[in-house]
């Protein structure tokens, strides 16, 4: 039988993150080879995730990774809120971003199955890469992201612009961390008012309508008109009041911006994301 060392134990332990006794036991099987202790170990995790794959996983973090041109989102769940304040995951968390942003959106699950079986194994908790998501820019702007709740909600939101500079001005950059903060807090479900799809329309316009039904068919449709414009700038991220200056629109706050920088400003588009939706 080979020599295992404690230098061999802590040499696989550094590039396994397993244990120290699984690390020794998996060696001397392997007779001292490091790379057969690495294929061991990792058949032992993806066997430890197979049976912990069936406990709901429920709590985690949401993280972010990126710069202005290009950010993404991603969604790791774990069974307990002990664990997403563990240092340990938090790195994993943290490390898994950094590699989405080359992973196609919604393919993280699939594409991290040994990462997530290995921090399985380490953890002790089933563990759910669950989602990704990322922007790149479509024009010229900025990308922005905030998380927050210490990692329960995640934004992205583009900011687009006409002239190539402008994205890299203070104003403009402001103007996009505020508006991921502005999406965080009022929870926007559509970008404006043509997105919202047609049976939602037909459906928020009966209830209206049904609310005053008996008067003049011209009263009710402008009646109906109003309450609609009301649920528009409650729905719609560019017709809602800014969260730092309700009584100015989302709409207006993009027109004065870019009024300060000599150029036209619009937000091209948005995600929201509350952990565990």
């Amino acid at each position: 039988m080979a020599d295992i060392t404690a230098a061999m134990v802590q040499e696989l332990r550094e590039a396994t993150n397993v244990g120290m006794m699984e690390c020794k036991r998996a060696l001397v099987e392997a007779g001292g080879d490091k790379d057969q202790a690495i294929r061991l170990l990792r058949e032992r995790g993806m066997a430890i995730a197979a049976k912990k794959s069936t406990r709901t996983a429920n709590q985690g973090l949401i993280a972010t990774a990126g710069d202005s041109k290009a950010s993404i989102l991603i969604e790791i769940n774990c069974e307990t809120d002990f664990v997403t304040k563990n240092d340990n995951f938090q790195k994993f968390v943290k490390e898994m971003a950094v590699k989405a942003i080359s992973i196609p959106d919604g393919k993280i699950t699939e594409v991290t199955k040994a990462e997530m079986a290995a921090k399985i194994a380490e953890i002790g908790e089933n563990l759910v890469a669950k989602r990704n998501i990322g922007y790149k820019l479509q024009g010229p702007g900025l990308v922005a992201s905030y998380i927050h709740l210490n990692g329960k909600l995640g934004v992205l939101v583009e900011v687009g612009c006409g002239k190539e500079a402008t994205g890299s001005s203070a104003v403009v950059q402001e103007l996009a961390k505020d508006l991921t903060l502005h999406v965080a807090a009022c929870s926007p479900r559509y970008l404006e008012s043509k997105e919202v799809p047609a049976d939602v329309v037909a459906a928020e316009r009966e209830i209206y309508a049904k609310q005053v039904v008996g008067k003049p068919v011209n009263i009710v449709e402008k009646i109906v008109d109003g309450k609609m414009a009301k649920f528009y700038s409650q729905v719609c991220l560019i017709d809602q009041g800014f969260v730092k200056d309700p009584d100015t629109s989302v709409t207006k706050l993009l027109a004065a911006k870019g009024k300060e920088v000599g150029d036209t400003l619009t937000i091209r588009r948005f995600v929201r994301w509350q952990l565990g939706e």
